[in-house]
């Protein structure tokens, strides 16, 4: 049997008591009309898994004491978008959505020389992985960092292997090769416009390997999401 997912980025050792905020509270009582004794499940987005049952029902929190505690392995290969940010927040929000539940294992925000100056709201973006993480039943919270600018992104040391994906008529790989042939990957997603001959040239002499994700143009988030699911559904 399968029991309903929250969230908890503190939860504790078997027979913890977890205090599960107000909003969790709402949906637990209000919304699934789940009751003393019923069960669900617990996770910390970093691989804990824990089976819980609920306690006395208070107004603006569920208690809950945490049994049977797993440990879920992290998927064996590293897999990073690095995506421009959008002028449209809810495009770029809704590729996070997305990206989380297909399993990718980071997300970096760039600010290239031709991103639209927008209000990164971490907290809020944090928040909708969050979410759709317990949709998509999964214990492994994809890592969002800060945005950093796109030349201190490709020339940072990394393990994985790195590629960019733009729009040049250069001769390119498709992607699909590059996630077949190597196991730890990195792909970088320019903003509306592509990258700039500069960045472009930054990225090769950093060793990137240039790709292309199909013979159409896409939006930013769009190659965001084909570039997560051609690293995750193999």
């Amino acid at each position: 049997m399968t029991f309903p997912f929250f969230y908890s980025d503190t939860p504790g050792p078997d027979n913890h008591i977890e205090h599960l905020d107000e909003n969790a509270a709402k949906h637990i009582y209000q919304v699934l009309r789940m009751k003393k004794g019923d069960k669900i499940n617990i996770t910390n987005g970093r691989g804990m898994l824990a089976t819980a049952t609920i306690g006395e029902q208070r107004k603006k929190e569920c208690i809950a004491t945490l049994t049977d505690i797993v440990q879920v392995p992290a998927h064996p290969h590293a897999a990073e978008v690095a995506i421009s940010l959008v002028k449209n927040a809810a495009r770029f929000e809704w590729f996070l959505e997305k990206a989380t539940e297909i399993g990718i294992s980071s997300v970096v925000p760039l600010v290239c020389e031709r991103t639209e100056r927008v209000h990164f709201r971490k907290d809020r973006m944090h928040n909708i992985m969050v979410s759709a993480m317990l949709q998509s039943r999964q214990a492994w919270l994809p890592e969002l960092s800060d945005p950093v600018p796109f030349a201190q992104w490709v020339s940072s040391p990394s393990l994985l292997v790195r590629c960019i994906a733009h729009c040049l008529q250069d001769q390119k790989k498709h992607f699909r090769e590059m996630t077949s042939a190597n196991k730890d990957i990195a792909i970088a997603i320019g903003p509306e416009g592509d990258f700039t001959d500069n960045e472009i040239s930054r990225a090769l002499d950093n060793k990137c390997t240039p790709v292309t994700l199909g013979e159409t143009r896409l939006r930013t988030e769009t190659a965001g999401l084909v570039a997560a699911a051609l690293m995750r559904i193999q």
